[in-house]
C-alpha cells in the first residue's frame, strides 16, 4: 500500500476534480504491475495497472489507495475489470466519499467471490485526500499559500529580485506541479514580471493553469504571462475593463471571467474560488504578495500556508513586511507544522485543523 500511494503521489494536482489514485498488482509477493491515474483524471489507476501487464492476472492481489470506482461514467468502472481480470483480492485504504462508489465495490467483489481487505495505512491515505474529500464535501476547493520572505520578515528587495536561494526556488516550483491552478495578483505581475510554471526537468508538463486577479485588466500584452499564454492555459479575473483589451487577450487564448465584487468594490475572494472549483480545479495555490495573502489569511481561506525563510537579512533595502501577517496567521489558529531545510533557507508548512 505504501508503494501504491508513492503511485498516487506521482498525479496528485494534475487529475482535476478526480482523485489522484495509485495501484501495485501483486502475485507470490512479487509487484507485476502498477499505475496511477493519468493527467485530468482519465485512464483510472486500476486500469492503468491492468492494460500494462503482459501476463495473465488470475489469482494476484491488487493494492489501491481508494476504493474503486463502480459506476458507469467518461469510463467503465474499475471493479468490472478487476472482476474479469479474476483478481483474487483486493485492498483499498479508503472508501471513495463519491456516492456513485461510496461503499459499493465491496458488495461486488464478494459476489465474485474476490477477498476485500479495507483500511491499510488508512490515517496517511486520508491525509493525502483531504483536497479530495474537501473537493467532494464542501463549497471551497483545497487552497495552499505560498510566501517567501527574508530573515527579518520583508517580501521585497529593491536591489535583488530573489529573496530566497535557489533550493527553495526549486522547492516552490515542485509546489507549482502539485496544485492544478496557481492564483495570484496583477500586481504581483507587474511587480515580478512571473512565468508561474514548473522549469523542473521532467515536470513541465504538470505547470498549473494561472490565474490573475486583474481588477481593471491593466496586465501588459509584453508581460511573461501573455507571451506564454499559447502555451500554458490562462484565465483572467476581472471587475472592470473595455472591449478592445478584452479582445486583445481572447486573441492571446486568455479566458477572461467577470468577477462579483465585495461591499469594497474588491474581488470577493470566496466567490472566486467557487468559481475556480466550478471550472474543475480542486487544488488552487495562491503564490503572490502581501496584499492577495493577506485578504486569503483574513478570510481562513487556507488549508495549508507555506512560508519560505531566507537564511538572510534585506535591512535598509527591504520592504512590504510581513510580521503584521505573521501575527495575524498565528492568532487563534490550531496547526500541524513541519519544518524542512533548504541550505540555510527554512520552508515552514502550517497546515490548518
Amino acid at each position: 500500500m505504501s508503494l501504491a500511494l508513492q503511485q498516487a503521489q506521482k498525479s496528485l494536482g494534475n487529475t482535476k476534480q478526480n482523485p489522484a489514485v495509485g495501484c501495485v498488482i501483486v502475485r507470490k509477493d512479487h509487484i507485476i504491475t502498477s499505475g496511477f491515474t493519468q493527467k485530468g483524471g482519465r485512464p483510472h489507476a486500476e486500469s492503468n495497472a491492468i492494460n500494462l501487464c503482459k501476463s495473465n492476472l488470475n489469482n494476484s492481489e491488487l493494492y489501491v489507495t481508494l476504493e474503486p470506482c463502480s459506476h458507469y461514467g467518461k469510463t467503465s468502472p474499475c471493479t468490472n475489470k478487476i472482476i474479469k481480470k479474476k483478481i483474487k483480492k483486493v485492498f483499498f485504504s479508503i472508501k471513495d466519499p463519491d456516492p456513485r462508489s461510496f461503499n459499493k465495490s465491496t458488495k461486488q467483489f464478494k459476489k465474485s467471490k474476490i477477498k476485500v481487505k479495507i483500511g491499510i495505512l488508512d490515517s496517511e491515505v486520508k491525509k493525502f485526500y483531504r483536497s479530495y474529500y474537501k473537493f467532494k464535501q464542501e463549497l471551497l476547493p483545497y487552497v495552499s499559500g505560498k510566501i517567501a520572505i527574508s530573515k527579518d520578515l520583508y517580501t521585497y528587495n529593491s536591489k535583488n529580485k530573489w529573496i530566497t536561494n535557489e533550493l527553495s526556488r526549486g522547492r516552490a516550483h515542485l509546489l507549482r506541479s502539485y496544485h492544478d491552478c496557481v492564483l495570484t495578483s496583477y500586481n504581483t505581475v507587474k511587480k515580478d514580471n512571473p512565468e508561474l510554471t514548473c522549469r523542473i526537468l521532467g515536470l513541465e508538463s504538470k505547470s498549473p493553469t494561472r490565474i490573475i486577479l486583474d481588477k481593471h485588466l491593466n496586465l501588459s500584452t509584453s508581460s511573461n504571462i501573455v507571451k506564454s499564454s499559447y502555451k500554458y492555459k490562462t484565465i483572467i479575473f476581472f471587475i472592470n475593463s473595455n472591449k478592445k483589451k478584452i479582445n486583445i487577450l481572447k486573441k492571446h487564448k486568455i479566458k477572461l471571467i467577470k468577477a462579483k465584487t465585495n461591499v469594497d468594490g474588491n474581488f470577493d475572494l470566496e466567490n472566486v474560488l467557487i468559481k475556480i472549483k466550478s471550472l474543475g480545479f480542486a487544488r488552487v495555490l495562491v503564490e503572490s504578495g502581501v496584499n492577495l495573502i493577506t485578504g486569503f489569511l483574513k478570510r481562513n481561506l487556507f488549508d495549508i500556508f507555506h512560508i519560505f525563510i531566507s537564511s538572510n537579512k534585506i535591512g535598509k533595502n527591504g520592504s512590504l513586511s510581513f510580521k503584521k501577517n505573521m501575527q495575524l496567521f498565528f492568532k487563534n489558529k490550531k496547526s500541524t507544522y513541519s519544518k524542512v531545510n533548504l541550505l540555510g533557507d527554512k520552508l515552514h508548512s502550517y497546515e490548518l485543523k
